[in-house]
C-alpha cells in the first residue's frame, strides 16, 4: 500500500528529496505522492518533520 500525506503537511519538501523514485510531488497546500510509484520504502515518513506521511 502506498503512503499517503496527510493534511499535517507544512511543505517543507525534505519528503521529496529523499524519496528515491521521485513519487513525490508539491501539489495544492502540501505534498501528495504518486500511489502507482511509490515503492512504500517509508523513507518519507522518517524525514518528515511533522509526521505527515503514513502507510495508512
Amino acid at each position: 500500500m502506498a503512503y499517503k500525506i496527510s493534511d499535517e503537511c507544512i511543505s517543507c519538501g525534505a519528503c521529496a528529496a529523499d524519496c528515491p523514485v521521485e513519487a513525490i510531488a508539491e501539489g495544492d497546500g502540501k505534498y501528495e505522492i504518486n500511489a502507482d510509484t511509490c515503492i512504500d520504502c517509508g523513507n518519507c515518513a522518517e524525514v518528515c518533520p511533522v509526521g505527515a506521511p503514513s502507510a495508512d
